[in-house]
């Protein structure tokens, strides 16, 4: 076999020589062009492609939608601006001023103006987002403060099989805490996985996060995380410790619970772009849920005045909430079927009060009775309507079925302990059932749309708004409506037109 090291050699000289050939052959042809223009020299200018040449398209367009999305990265921006002042380039100015467009601060007027309906999540025809519309949007930018509905369920859920396998009333069902084991350590993976995710949302798209909280709808999934804890703090294990978790614990997951309340209830009370009338939505419930979870974990590990002071805050928001939602005013628009699965959040406020009184005050007594009552007439009126949750596509709303079931399942559950009979039985082992079926349904279906159909996770318009409106036509901004009850409207017609 020939050495191939040997052969290179006579490979390159075979390779200049073909180079060399190529020069002479081009340098007669212009010698003989020159020849024919007279003897006059050639010079030969180099001309850069066109923009829409096919060698740069592909290039160009990839950098164009890297910067796309700068606007709402942490610190490409700043840092573009700086390198560029340092390098003593000009600053395209607007690009800036688009920049401080995007940045600038979301009122919730803006919201309502551009999203339609109560939820707030879709886009209303004229208006325009300020990411892509046509492009799939990072993951990131993509993954909502919603996400921890999911770590709601599956949390709650922990608990309910905890409490199956400790409660005397429900001993004939022969079950075990290895249940209760193995969700709770999923639910733990679940809650890491989810809040990985978030904050490194928050570190390199941190203007997404703001929007979020921005948001009059979205403000309240803030809680879910701290919500989740607390979850965990109940429903864990005995095999992982016997005693009672220190309550300095407690004091350090009520205090942002608190500190967000205030900044919630205070914008309900004192009027405004997002006063309670205005911004009224069944996850308001979420942060009403805080104080009940927070007053039954602090009863649990012994405390007094903290538990009853949560709850006596969300006995008497709650009463105000719940009389809000349901004394709306007949011009306000109903939520779509896809955000229906969200009305069952008003049975998780009133179970979870029910749990909460029982470990303040040492028995289910005639308060636990009243909220765990309201909360299984809640559920019963809502199950029966069965026309009306369904017929819509899957969505991370479908988590709200999860834990306002296994809570009032959970609230059973207590009840069959203190009132022993066949029918508190059976009706705690059928909602437990059925809050079993709920949450594996819902997580099957999670699963199929997140890694199979990859659909899970749509570009979130929400975030995307643009600060202001879109601009108008003089002529639009003259229609007056004189009289909405008879329909009677007069236009004015636009200038050109008058003449």
């Amino acid at each position: 076999m020939n050495n191939p090291r040997s052969a290179s050699p006579s490979v390159s000289l075979a390779t200049s020589d073909l180079l060399d050939n190529q020069r002479q052959s081009s340098y007669g042809e212009f010698s003989r062009l020159e020849k024919k223009m007279g003897g006059r020299r050639m010079t030969f200018h180099s001309k850069s492609m066109p923009r829409g040449s096919m060698f740069l398209d592909r290039e160009t367009t990839r950098k164009s939608l890297d910067k796309r999305f700068d606007l709402f990265r942490t610190m490409s921006g700043k840092l573009e601006r700086q390198i560029s002042n340092l390098r003593g380039k000009p600053i395209d100015r607007s690009l800036h001023d688009h920049e401080e467009e995007i940045t600038e601060s979301l009122t919730a007027d803006r919201f309502f103006d551009a999203l339609p309906g109560p939820e707030l999540e879709t886009l209303k025809e004229k208006e325009k987002i300020v990411l892509p519309e046509d492009k799939t949007w990072p993951f990131l930018l993509r993954f909502p403060i919603t996400s921890y509905g999911m770590c709601l369920g599956v949390s709650s859920h922990a608990i309910m099989w905890k409490t199956l396998a400790t409660t005397d009333a429900e001993k004939f069902l022969h079950v075990t805490q290895v249940v209760n084991h193995f969700l709770w350590w999923i639910s733990l993976i679940l809650l890491v996985a989810v809040s990985i995710t978030y904050l490194f949302k928050t570190i390199f798209f941190f203007e997404a996060v703001r929007r979020e909280f921005r948001h009059p709808i979205r403000v309240n999934f803030f809680f879910a995380p701290l919500i989740s804890v607390l979850f965990l703090a109940l429903g864990i294990p005995h095999s992982i410790t016997t005693s009672s978790l220190p309550s300095m614990l407690w004091y350090f997951l009520m205090a942002p619970i608190l500190f967000l309340e205030m900044k919630i209830y205070g914008q309900w009370m004192s009027g405004g772009q997002r006063r309670l009338s205005k911004v009224a939505n069944p996850t308001n419930h979420l942060s009403i849920v805080g104080n009940f979870v927070g007053a039954l974990l602090g009863a649990s590990m012994g405390l007094k005045e903290g538990p009853m002071f949560f709850f006596s805050i969300g006995l008497a928001y709650y009463m105000v909430l719940f009389v809000t939602l349901y004394q709306r005013l007949p011009t306000n628009e109903t939520l779509p079927k896809e955000l229906h699965p969200v009305f069952f959040l008003f049975v998780a406020a009133p179970a979870v009060a029910s749990m909460a009184w029982t470990k303040i005050s040492a028995s289910f007594d005639l308060g636990s009775r009243l909220a765990y009552f309201a909360s299984l007439f809640l559920c019963f009126s809502l199950v029966v309507r069965i026309n009306f949750f369904r017929g819509f596509k899957f969505s991370l709303a479908w988590w709200a079925y999860t834990f306002p079931m296994t809570a009032v399942a959970t609230a059973t559950i207590k009840y069959s302990g203190e009132v022993t009979g066949v029918a508190t039985q059976i009706l705690s082992v059928l909602l437990s059932g059925a809050a079993t079926l709920t949450v594996i349904g819902v997580l099957v279906m999670t699963v199929v749309h997140a890694f199979v159909k990859c659909d899970l996770f749509p570009n979130d318009v929400a975030i995307a708004i643009s600060a202001e409106q879109p601009k108008q036509k003089k002529w639009f901004k003259q229609l007056k409506v004189l009289d909405l009850e008879d329909n009677q409207i007069d236009v004015e017609a636009p200038p050109l037109l008058n003449a």
